[in-house]
């Protein structure tokens, strides 16, 4: 069987890894990186999996067959209404660095597709299944702002005000689920809460951009930093906002 993985940075090359060490026949297409048109890799393939940053998707999800099976990779990514036209999509997400997938570190991520799980799962990769696709993919958007937001605060990994920081957003986080129409339980699972807590520490690039920026105000990243594409989105109302978010709204004012 063979996969067309869109994206062939770390994350995109680390599940491909994980598929080929299954057996799949891997295809991957990146503009910048490798050498081969977009046709030619999905010619041929079953599914294809989309792992580029977030302000690339609304340019090339154009390009992409929408009676193609798509599995959305991509973290940071607000809005499902950009999938609609697509027959069938799944996502994917969680607290697993592309790093720790290829040393095959323990690694616990949310899918919402059962065929899915059972393509990727190893004796390293476990997952937790649900069908709320629109609260995957915010819950990859959030957490990525507020681990700038704790990154700008300083917040020590463990620490109080880190663990008290952690537990305010994941209630904040629920409110904001509802209120967009999808599920707060979505938030206990993997995606939610155990990437939310991966993040807000470092290695993470969004973390790290939030103690550059706090000590900086002018820093520009080098590389993308997904927590300020989604904190844009928020900014142009894509995501509605609580008036009790109290966190949220102290990024939009700091961040």
């Amino acid at each position: 069987m063979k996969i067309a993985i869109i994206g062939a940075g770390a994350f995109g090359t680390a599940l491909g890894g994980v598929l080929s060490d299954k057996g799949f026949e891997i295809s991957y297409y990146d503009s910048k990186l490798i050498n081969a048109s977009l046709s030619d890799v999905l010619d041929g393939a079953m599914l294809s999996i989309l792992a580029v940053p977030s302000d690339v998707v609304p340019h090339l999800l154009p390009y992409l067959p929408k009676t193609l099976p798509l599995l959305v990779a991509t973290k940071g990514l607000f809005d499902d209404k950009l999938l609609i036209d697509f027959d069938k999509y799944d996502v994917i997400s969680g607290p697993g660095f592309a790093s720790d997938i290829k040393a095959q570190k323990k690694t616990k991520m949310t899918v919402t597709s059962s065929n899915i799980a059972k393509m990727f799962t190893t004796d390293y990769l476990t997952f937790d299944i649900t069908s709320d696709k629109k609260g995957v993919l915010m819950c990859g958007s959030l957490k990525n702002i507020y681990a700038i937001f704790a990154g700008f605060l300083g917040l020590e990994r463990d620490s109080k005000d880190w663990q008290d920081f952690i537990n305010d957003v994941l209630v904040e986080m629920k409110s904001i689920l509802v209120l967009n129409g999808a599920s707060s339980d979505t938030v206990d699972l993997a995606c939610g809460i155990d990437d939310l807590m991966l993040t807000c520490g470092l290695p993470s690039r969004n973390y790290e951009f939030g103690m550059k920026l706090a000590k900086n105000r002018n820093y520009k990243p080098t590389n993308t930093v997904e927590g300020l594409t989604a904190l844009n989105k928020i900014r142009h109302g894509i995501i509605k906002i609580p008036e009790d978010a109290v966190i949220m709204c102290k990024c939009l004012k700091k961040l």
